[in-house]
């Protein structure tokens, strides 16, 4: 088939050029338009082609592969999030290219307020040619002359003006206003521009302007502008498509699949410029004659092929090459053409829309081709239409086929097997074609219903809405203005908010002093906020230990009895039992009994009956400890009320049931608590394990404190027990026990500085609450109108406890989510009955929304599940919040342990100490960042530390085995 251009007419030529013979036949003209309409015929299978090929694209060039180069350009526009509908306020925006040789300006109005919409008032200037073909000073002149012209004609204030600046060519983008532009299109050719940043240019000319004081917010291209000015509905609009003079594509991706940005979280949307999309196999079976013709005579050859397809600046001249092709062959217009018809460009997408239109009828077919030169036959008119069809036809399929990618794109980074979203269309090409159903209440165009069939067809697992934007050059371009005007705002917010949990060296200092003096008075005997608590374990595991112990771990309605053989190892057989409520609940000597007979059920399934075995006993009750094994039960707790037990010795009661058990013999060395139990379990594997911790729904310490022993030790008779030893453990209570004193004084100054307390001011306020909330500290809650028995089991107790350990944590970060969802930062200000819930958020949330592996995918479904109106923005402040609360908890938890090392290191009188730390509790184990910000805390407070964090296997119950051990090898010595 020849190539068929604008050659063949001789300049100045206007007559009719008709054959006077050789014309086709009926059927040989049928032939011949069958053949030339099939080449524009695209099967599923070339869709399917094209759609893996631009995937293919679209993620190379999102991994920054630069080689090959990637066939399709993928540009982050930093525009960051999507409207909330709670946008409001005046701005101004400035369209430059979206209209060809014109530029518009707007006045747009947000109301915020859904439903009620403020018509834009806009005005548009024609760009003089000269001006488009000069020099870049003199365009941007030339705009900032038609802002100020437009501006003094609106009743507005001079001074901060907020502009979004539409500029629809290709350009790179840096930041949300700043974008260097890369090469001008759409006969636009002034000089000075490429590879400048245009917002810049065009902030100069307004400057030299003088006119008005404008501040260039955001530089946006008309794609986003359409996704951004939808209007938010049932699912997120989230992808925006326009087929204009050009056709592009946008859609909000994860920032960490973007390379470019070096951005672990949040969205950003990428603009999809798939014009330049070239795979030779994909699109070479479906390149046409015409689309070879149209190519050569373009301004630019072999570029932008993909554009040529589908573009509405080419879709007239595919048209005028196929009607001028069927004309010289006989087949149309009786075989005669005219000067217009063979002239490039004479054929618009108006005129394409218009002949299409089957409502119009024939007489404006007949009308289009008249005003060509033309003289249509009857039959020539349907023919026309068919040329048309196909042509767009085949643009709408092509266009599906690169949406389709997006949308696979877009589901694939989202983790989702079925992908929900909203795509807002644009450009001429939607709105100026004919209504696939005319008369029908509500209609699209012919080119989106082909378009949506297509999508459906080749991404079926994407539930997609199509919606058309109303004005997205426009309201698009001020919403984005808005939303990042509106997140700077909440940024803002969140900030002063969270100030407060932020530590600095000097605060996390004074917290390390403080509990240093508290420690030392602790062990002197005198009042202080640290209780610091013999446990009566006098060393830790040499190696030489050996023998079977059995561990009783009594902590909850589950207990565990342990079998622990020590030897060059430690080997543990164990087996949970349970406790029912009515024992839990019952009396003291039904509880024991029933211990006892579990303790005996495991002996005789371990082959152990008639076994005297070592007994360690690991009792998680509040108790005080008078002895390795003595420690009386203050009170109960975690659903226990057995009677005839507090106020007396555990130990006591446990071989009272062992002898009311006749023939059996248990030997019952040792009870502990779980710290130690940790330390001593650490202990076995590294010798220089002197610091037991739990960071758990409580907050524990223990360490071993060298001689001379504590004043309360000596008054207890201690003393003489513990002679000759090199140390005995001390338990430090970071959180005061159930019933006992308060850890930390409201006076004491290094805490309270630490400790958020409502600010006076309104705009400030709300942290201080949500820390006093938790506590129930009576001065800090007297502002609020709850009493302190509403708010926390132990008003003005624990607080370091209560701002580390897990039991608090998500009960902070609850009452914050609440006070910003009041300012309208989160969630667009709608409260949620269940976020008003006590206790709803829970601490393990922030292990798993901090989790790096699940981004922020695991914020969201935590969120949801609490019924909250959530959005991508909404899960990164989330996160945030969760971030400063889990690392002032690790940060004042290393103060603690530092406070422990330092304390270590002055009583050895050493430069340098290396010490080891055992540890526990699912706080550190698995939050992922908890343990290494303890760390880090740490070695900035103790710099002469050398710090060794070990986490515990098994501390409750190889922990308590190897303190009886330790404890039996010492009695041996003691023989001996």
């Amino acid at each position: 088939m020849d190539s068929i251009g604008s050659s063949g007419l001789r300049q100045g030529e206007e007559a009719l050029s008709c054959p006077e013979e050789g014309l086709p036949g009926p059927s040989d003209s049928s032939e011949l338009v069958q053949e030339c309409l099939q080449q524009f015929k695209v099967t599923r299978a070339q869709l399917q082609q094209i759609q893996a090929s631009l995937l293919g694209s679209m993620e190379q060039a999102l991994r920054g592969q630069a080689s090959p180069a990637p066939a399709v350009r993928m540009l982050p526009t930093y525009v960051g999030s999507t409207p909330h509908g709670t946008e409001q306020g005046d701005f101004v925006v400035l369209e430059l290219g979206a209209t060809g040789a014109s530029l518009r300006v707007l006045w747009v109005t947000l109301t915020g307020i859904e439903g009620h919409r403020v018509e834009p008032r806009s005005q548009e200037f024609v760009i003089p040619q000269e001006v488009m073909l000069g020099a870049g000073q003199q365009l941007f002149d030339f705009a900032a002359h038609c802002l100020s012209e437009f501006l003094d004609a609106q009743p507005v204030n001079k001074q901060g003006l907020q502009l979004g600046f539409s500029f629809s060519f290709p350009c790179h983008q840096t930041g949300l206003d700043r974008s260097t532009l890369i090469s001008w299109t759409k006969g636009f050719r002034c000089s000075g521009v490429e590879g400048q940043d245009v917002v810049q240019l065009l902030r100069d000319a307004i400057r030299r302007q003088g006119a008005y004081n404008i501040d260039v917010v955001a530089v946006v291209n008309d794609t986003v502008g359409t996704m951004m000015g939808c209007e938010p509905g049932v699912r997120p609009c989230e992808v925006g498509l326009v087929v204009d003079t050009g056709t592009n594509a946008c859609y909000m991706e994860e920032a960490r699949h973007v390379a470019v940005l070096d951005e672990d979280r949040g969205r950003v949307c990428v603009s999809v410029e798939w014009g330049s999309f070239s795979d030779d196999g994909a699109l070479g079976p479906v390149l046409t004659t015409f689309d070879h013709t149209l190519d050569h005579e373009s301004l630019n050859p072999g570029a932008q092929r993909f554009e040529k397809m589908i573009g509405g600046l080419y879709l007239g001249e595919l048209v005028r090459l196929v009607l001028a092709h069927l004309a010289q062959c006989g087949v149309l217009f009786g075989g005669c053409t005219s000067p217009a018809l063979l002239s490039q460009g004479s054929i618009l997408l108006e005129h394409v829309a218009e002949m299409e239109d089957p409502s119009a009828g024939a007489a404006r077919v007949h009308a289009v081709l008249q005003d060509l030169g033309l003289s249509p036959r009857a039959s020539d008119v349907e023919l026309v239409q068919h040329v048309c069809a196909a042509v767009c036809t085949r643009a709408a399929q092509l266009c599906a086929a690169a949406l389709a990618a997006v949308l696979s794109c877009l589901q694939h980074s989202r983790e989702q097997q079925t992908l929900q979203v909203a795509v807002a269309t644009g450009g001429r090409v939607c709105e100026r074609h004919p209504r696939a159903k005319p008369g029908a209440p509500v209609c699209i165009c012919r080119f989106c219903s082909i378009l949506q069939g297509t999508v459906m067809l080749l991404a079926p697992e994407c539930d997609v809405s199509f919606i058309p934007s109303a004005d997205g050059g426009g309201r698009g371009v001020a919403m984005v203005t808005a939303v990042a005007a509106r997140l700077a705002a909440h940024r803002r917010l969140l900030e002063e908010t969270l100030a407060p949990f932020r530590l600095n060296h000097d605060q996390l200092a004074a917290v390390q002093a403080q509990m240093r003096k508290a420690m030392a008075k602790g062990l002197r005997g005198e009042a202080s906020s640290l209780r610091m608590l013999p446990t009566f374990v006098r060393a830790t595991p040499d190696g030489s230990e050996r023998g079977d112990f059995l561990a009783l771990d009594l902590g909850g309605t589950n207990f565990r009895v342990l079998l622990v053989r020590v030897t060059t190892g430690v080997q543990i057989t164990s087996q949970i039992y349970s406790i029912p409520e009515s024992v839990a609940q019952g009396s003291g000597q039904q509880l024991f009994d029933h211990i006892v007979d579990c303790i005996v059920d495991f002996q005789q399934k371990q082959g152990l009956s008639g076994q005297s075995l070592p007994l360690g006993f690991t009792f998680s009750f509040p108790c005080r400890q008078l002895g390795l094994d003595q420690g009386i039960l203050l009170n109960w707790t975690k659903g226990f009320n057995a009677s005839d037990c507090e106020g007396r010795d555990v130990v006591s009661l446990l071989r009272e049931a062992i002898t009311r058990r006749q023939a059996v013999e248990l030997n019952v060395v040792a009870i502990v608590n779980d710290t130690v139990g940790t330390m001593m379990s650490c202990g076995y594997e590294d010798p220089r394990c002197e610091i037991g911790l739990i960071v758990a729904s409580t907050l524990l310490a223990s360490l071993q404190e060298p001689a001379p022993m504590p004043a309360t030790w000596r008054s207890s008779g201690m003393w003489r027990a513990c002679l000759g030893t090199q140390a005995a453990c001390a338990s430090t209570w970071s959180g005061a026990p159930l019933g006992t004193m308060a850890l930390w004084p409201c006076s004491a100054p290094a805490l309270m500085q630490v400790w958020t307390r409502r600010p006076s001011t309104p705009a400030s306020r709300g942290v201080g609450w949500a820390q006093a909330v938790v506590a129930g500290c009576d001065r800090c809650c007297g502002w609020w109108p709850v009493g302190p028995s509403a708010l926390s089991a132990h008003t003005c107790s624990c607080r370091f406890e209560k701002m580390i350990s897990g039991m608090y944590l998500g009960e902070i970060v609850r009452h914050i989510l609440l006070y910003l969802t009041s300012l309208g930062v989160l969630f667009r200000g709608q409260q949620t009955q269940r976020l008003q819930t006590r206790d709803i958020f829970k601490t393990k949330f922030l292990s798993e929304i901090e989790s790096d592996s699940l981004a922020l995918r695991q914020v969201r479904a935590i969120l949801e599940d609490l019924g909250l109106p959530l959005t991508s923005d909404d899960a990164l402040m989330v996160l945030e919040v969760c971030q400063a609360v889990s690392q002032r908890a690790a940060q004042l938890c290393g103060a603690g342990v530092a406070a422990v090392v330092e304390k270590i290191r002055e009583n050895r009188g050493v430069e340098e100490l290396a010490v080891s730390v055992g540890v526990d509790g699912t706080l550190y184990k698995l939050h992922p960042h908890f343990s290494s910000l303890v760390a880090a805390t740490v070695r900035e407070l103790a710099p002469h530390c050398v710090v060794t964090f070990l986490q515990s296997e098994d501390g409750s119950g190889k922990g308590a085995a190897l303190v009886t051990a330790v404890a039996c090898r010492l009695a041996q010595l003691t023989r001996v």
